[in-house]
């Protein structure tokens, strides 16, 4: 098949719409579902990521797709009891891309919400049994056990998208789009991220653990597929913050070290222990717990809201309290996309438990940033070498 017809563009009103090949055949194919022109950009940039994870790591990988910026991206490391109960899997089975998947979904919930899931290996039941009770769009895999696919086909009435893409396919050299009919044209990015890319230690501190050069080497490869201007926090083999899209670096640095923060507080004791009414659905959970752990907690209890939540009253999260517990967070590996033009990013990542950091370097301000390390004894690499995508 060189062709496949869509319903409509990114909106509605935009048609016709196609994916196709000027030479040989498309390299997937569509077990169900009709997926559209977004469903598909998001397809394609997630499968690069997982498949660019699993070959620097090793280990089956997963990522969470919203707009063609991951909201979350992990490799198959087993949960801890904590991980279980905030991603709400209890004592299910999980293999190891289960797992991923558990990893990329769970880090942030909210941005996950109606997601396209990308699996670097063959679908399992566990996987399977994972994404079923999600709101999501679609899932992209090398392939689907059967009775993995069977679940999944139940999905939406049977219209779940579900799409299958040839691990083999190797794109051409050169990627070309279309913007305002004129037609851009470049050498596709085939970086290889390896524990070579982080030789270039900068800081005083020049420890870079093996576990450290994983969750850097996930920190970047993420970002080679996220909206620029872009940061990720990674923490034990998982993204736990991407701050993607921003005009201006710190705010990069400072949405994805928000939710870094939001997935730590998640784990404090009052978040795993709130009273949920049985029956509240998973989006509406996913919110209050956001809610909880917010700002915005004194406004529910104010207006009452919480009754329709919980099946008592939940004790407050203190200001203090998540200080305290915000303390404990470290061990975190930061990547950026380009260079840190400031050391006011550098103070705001160490607020969010960040030891490890690998950014390309070359800026005017590298002394300064540099310096901001050492303060915080934090060892930072200079990879030499940007990673924008748009």
């Amino acid at each position: 098949m060189k062709e496949l017809e869509l319903k409509y563009g990114c909106n509605p009103n935009q048609k016709p719409s196609r994916i196709f090949m000027e030479n040989g055949e498309l390299p997937i194919t569509v077990l169900s579902g009709k997926p559209g022109y977004i469903n598909f950009l998001d397809a394609f940039n997630a499968w690069q990521l997982v498949k660019e994870l699993r070959r620097a790591t090793g280990m089956p990988a997963a990522t969470s797709f919203k707009h063609v910026s991951p909201a979350g991206a992990a490799i198959g490391l087993p949960l801890t009891d904590a991980l279980r109960k905030i991603y709400f899997v209890g004592d299910q089975k999980l293999s190891p891309l289960a797992s991923a998947y558990a990893r990329a979904r769970g880090a942030d919930r909210m941005s996950s919400f109606g997601d396209w899931i990308a699996l670097s290996d063959i679908c399992d039941v566990p996987t399977a049994m994972l994404i079923k009770p999600e709101v999501s769009d679609g899932v992209i895999a090398p392939g689907y056990e059967p009775e993995a696919l069977e679940i999944l086909k139940q999905k939406r009435k049977g219209n779940y998208n579900i799409v299958q893409i040839d691990p083999e396919y190797v794109p051409e050299k050169l990627e070309r789009k279309d913007v305002y009919g004129i037609t851009f044209e470049q050498e596709r990015n085939e970086l290889n991220i390896n524990d070579e890319f982080f030789a270039n230690v900068v800081t005083a501190n020049k420890t870079l653990t093996p576990e450290a050069k994983r969750d850097l080497a996930i920190a970047m490869i993420t970002l080679k597929y996220t909206q620029s201007n872009s940061v990720c926090y990674v923490k034990d083999g998982q993204a736990i913050g991407i701050g993607a899209g921003q005009q201006s670096r710190i705010h990069c640095t400072r949405l994805a070290g928000d939710k870094a923060n939001l997935w730590w507080l998640r784990q404090h004791t009052k978040t795993l222990n709130l009273p949920f009414i049985a029956t509240l659905k998973n989006p509406d959970r996913d919110n209050a717990i956001d809610r909880y752990i917010s700002d915005e907690w004194e406004d529910v209890l104010a207006d009452g809201i919480w009754e329709t939540i919980f099946t008592q009253k939940p004790e407050v999260l203190t200001s203090d309290e998540k200080k305290a517990w915000l303390a404990e967070l470290t061990d975190v590996a930061l990547g950026s996309d380009a260079f840190f033009p400031f050391s006011d990013n550098i103070d705001r990542a160490a607020r969010s438990g960040v030891k490890y950091i690998a950014e390309p370097g070359g800026s005017i301000r590298d002394g300064v940033v540099i310096e901001a390390c050492d303060r915080y004894d934090i060892a930072m690499s200079f990879t030499g070498l940007r990673l924008f995508h748009h």
